[in-house]
């Protein structure tokens, strides 16, 4: 594949014949699915399949719906924003789980580990149920910045599949990689691709594209180890990125660990049938 930066592009731009879109619900759609007139909420997560209140929800000022809405059953799946795929999604069909190595050669990119779990559900009729036999496609840049299979004007790497791969969701829903805490590159902050997809052939269907970001005092941590310092200190933090500012805080990976032993986080994502 060929292609050049550019900063991985503009936000993807809604498209009515998606089958399925994971986005933030509007007012008029969360009054819908809750049922609690002149109540305004932004879903927030605990297991598929379970019921409980909001945890940092955002409550109407002066409504008179809010404790109504406290004792509720709702849907517990977190619907994310969307971003953008950017230049660099190369779809390689390569099923596995720890995408750290090169196929080509069995070399390994160095980094601090991280074992990234998706939990992906299903919101549909009010409730929330776990989503098997969805590709989870994930890709990332290396602890320098470089991307695999691809020629840039910062490098060549075309036919290599480094911190490339997909899976695909259990009965619970789950898919969990085995990767690194990426690097930075010019004019982005650091962050993770990855794609939900229902049938990588199909030529319509569900897909949902988004980014994973990383707090930046973390960032900082790990960047200030080897191989990461290598590279220098980066040029933009989450603040500063066009993407990031587009929901990015909705879509902060919460990591257990530390950077001397690596990291273990779940990232919760509800998709809507529409």
């Amino acid at each position: 594949m060929t292609t050049t930066r550019d900063l991985d592009g503009p936000r993807p731009t809604p498209d009515a014949d998606d089958a399925q879109v994971g986005r933030i619900l509007s007012r008029r759609e969360v009054l819908a699915l809750f049922g609690a007139a002149g109540t305004a909420a932004v879903l927030a997560g605990c297991a598929p399949g379970s019921a409980t209140t909001p945890t940092g929800s955002a409550i109407a000022a002066g409504s008179t719906a809010a404790s109504a809405l406290a004792s509720a059953a709702i849907p517990s799946c977190i619907v994310r924003p969307a971003e953008t795929e950017g230049p660099y999604f190369v779809d390689e069909k390569l099923l596995r789980s720890d995408i750290r190595s090169d196929p080509a050669d069995g070399s390994v990119r160095p980094g601090v580990p991280i074992a990234l779990t998706f939990a992906v559900s299903q919101l549909a009729g009010g409730t929330c149920t776990a989503f098997s036999d969805l590709l989870v496609d994930v890709w990332q840049c290396d602890a320098l910045g470089v991307y695999s299979d691809v020629s840039d004007p910062g490098f060549q790497t075309t036919g290599s599949k480094f911190l490339r791969g997909y899976q695909v969701t259990d009965a619970d829903g789950k898919a969990t990689f085995t990767t690194i805490f990426p690097g930075w590159y010019q004019g982005r902050t650091v962050h993770i691709h990855f794609k939900i997809r229902s049938d990588a052939g199909a030529a319509k269907g569900l897909e949902f594209t988004s980014q994973l970001f990383f707090d930046d005092g973390l960032t900082d941590r790990v960047h200030a180890l080897a191989p990461y310092s290598q590279k220098g200190q980066r040029t933009l933090r989450n603040d500063g990125d066009g993407i990031y500012q587009s929901g990015g805080d909705q879509l902060l990976l919460d990591l257990a660990g530390d950077p001397a032993t690596g990291f273990t986080t779940t990232f919760e994502v509800g998709l809507q049938l529409t």
